[in-house]
């Protein structure tokens, strides 16, 4: 099986040849501390520029599948990065969405929210409501027609994904969760006409998208909307303000046979799940174990097959000994054999789960959620022949003696 036909497979409790192996990514600083405990320091994770998948083995990476259309259905165009001052060991930066952000230089985690242009409803008009036009031509990319004539094609290998946006991680983001906290009580009218405008734009982008005629595999949208004792909005006023919305994205996809729909929240949000079904969003990514102890095989009880789930590998796992690790693989094997189960850590992978560890997660999974079928080879074997392919073109003598060189860290 390809990857576009065993995550179908696997998204519908279908046979398939095995599950898919993948991962979520890793924090920056991940690799940077991994380099010196061995990995070859030529293999990167980046937004502009990834080889990892080729070197771990892997079937495609998560953040990969999330950016594969290179549609942006967000602010357009996004305010200019830009290093507002320089403290030493932290910097303030201006992102891409207009926030001015306290961040470490190394070992960021979460940037400390220093102001917003998003503040009242003279800034929302000004600085941000222009930038939601659906209609926008940059909001797609320059070779999209290329593009969409590669994805017509049934027999395809790539799993494209549609992006489905955010209802209220972006506008928590642009205002802070404080401020934006005091609009929905105090002027719930403006609330709803962002939520309704952010919405808006969401669907005419993906009209857009759809109206090109590819069958889009999935569809994934982000929220971050809850921390470690629950939501940060009610889920009544979850209930009333974006429920409505979030049906009519999921209305659209359906309608065009979309019907692996996931959202990316951190937190627990065990009482935004049955909600989240109910608005069509079928599937928990990277399902966050937490301090509150989630758990996939309890949601899985809980919802039944209705509910997809990918991740729910607690990261912290990885920081102790190996037969912990096996011990956890071993347990979530039943729900990876069932179907609608994705399994990887959850969450981007930290620099203190030493490489050795990491490097024995995998194999694991790969014996036991795998069970040795149809593997891309790892390490090395994997990156270096797809190099050495791209440089010569052949297999001709010598070619080991190149290989193991490459494999030098």
């Amino acid at each position: 099986m390809n990857n576009r036909a065993r995550f179908q497979a696997t998204m519908h409790y279908q046979p398939r040849d095995r599950a898919p192996i993948t991962d979520f990514g890793f924090w920056e600083e991940t690799f940077p501390v991994w380099y010196e405990q061995g990995l070859p320091r030529r293999i990167r994770f980046s937004y502009a520029n990834s080889n990892h998948i080729d070197y771990f083995g892997m079937d495609f990476g998560i953040d990969e599948l999330s950016r594969s259309t290179e549609v942006r259905v967000g602010l357009a165009p996004a305010f200019r990065l830009k290093v507002l001052e320089d403290r030493g060991d932290h910097e303030v930066r201006q992102q891409a969405d207009g926030v001015r952000v306290l961040r470490r230089k190394f070992m960021s985690s979460i940037p400390q929210h220093q102001g917003h242009l998003l503040t009242d409803r003279a800034s929302w008009e000004k600085h941000y409501k222009p930038r939601l036009d659906p209609d926008n031509p940059n909001r797609f990319p320059k070779d999209w027609a290329e593009r969409v004539l590669r994805w017509q094609d049934p027999n395809r290998d790539q799993i494209v994904v549609l992006p489905g946006g955010s209802l209220y991680g972006w506008l928590r983001n642009w205002m802070g969760v404080e401020n934006l906290s005091y609009v929905v009580y105090d002027d719930p009218a403006w609330f709803e006409e962002m939520v309704t405008t952010v919405a808006d734009c969401i669907l005419g982008t993906l009209r857009r998208a759809l109206a090109s005629g590819v069958q889009f595999d999935a569809c994934g949208m982000w929220e971050d909307m809850a921390y470690n004792a629950g939501p940060l909005l009610s889920p009544r006023h979850f209930k009333q303000y974006l429920v409505p919305h979030y049906r009519r994205i999921t209305d659209l996809l359906h309608k065009h046979g979309v019907d692996v729909v996931w959202v990316d929240c951190d937190g627990d949000i065990a009482k935004l799940v049955p909600l989240w079904l109910d608005a069509g969003v079928n599937c928990m990514f990277p399902l966050e174990i937490g301090s509150w102890g989630a758990d996939p095989v309890e949601y899985r009880r809980q919802y039944g097959k209705d509910l997809l789930i990918m991740g729910g590998f607690d990261k912290h796992i990885l920081q102790g000994s190996q037969t912990a690790i096996e011990q956890e693989v071993r347990r979530l094997a039943p729900l990876v054999e069932e179907g609608g189960y994705i399994g990887f850590c959850d969450h981007r992978v930290p620099p203190d789960a030493p490489l050795e560890n990491y490097l024995f997660f995998l194999k694991t999974i790969r014996a036991v959620w795998a069970h040795g079928v149809n593997l891309r080879p790892m390490g090395c074997e994997g990156a270096d022949r797809k190099q050495k392919q791209q440089e010569h073109g052949d297999h001709r003598e010598g070619a080991e003696n190149t290989e193991t060189a490459l494999c030098a860290p």
